[in-house]
């Protein structure tokens, strides 16, 4: 499991830099991010050095976040083994609510987030997939 900060944002500019400017001034490494928005405000999910302090820091500065659980695996980065992990997860009946993707040192990571960890979890051990936690990106990271 990671620990990635889902950080509310208005949608009016300077709030991104300002969420950004944080993580810098406390010394919090960003490993990977992705946005989402609708009209009035984003979310912000990122996965960084520190989420709980990161929390507290953001918390400090009036900005709503939350922290949560999501899954990680590792892949190898040739084409096709996201769309094959996928299938896999797909066959089982596990949806997934929200993915992410990025390389890190020639690792494909994917970050995604089910309401059936368990089962999630259960699949990836039986077909051997590669499961990351927070120690592993952060190692993989630097």
């Amino acid at each position: 499991m990671v620990t990635q900060l889902s950080i509310f944002i208005q949608n009016t500019k300077g709030t991104l830099e300002k969420v950004l400017r944080l993580f810098k001034n406390s010394q919090i490494q960003i490993i990977t991010t992705t946005l989402a928005d609708t009209q009035d405000f984003g979310i912000f999910r990122v996965i960084c050095s520190d989420p709980e302090r990161a929390f507290l820091v953001l918390k400090e500065a009036g900005i709503t976040a939350t922290l949560t659980q999501v899954q990680a695996v590792g892949l190898d980065n040739t084409p096709g083994q996201a769309a094959d992990a996928l299938e896999i997860f797909a066959a089982a009946d596990i949806e997934i609510s929200y993915l992410y993707s990025f390389l890190l040192k020639n690792k494909g990571i994917l970050i995604f987030k089910t309401d059936t960890r368990q089962r999630a979890d259960e699949i990836i051990k039986q077909h051997q997939l590669t499961t990351l936690n927070d120690c592993d990106l952060l190692k993989l990271a630097e």
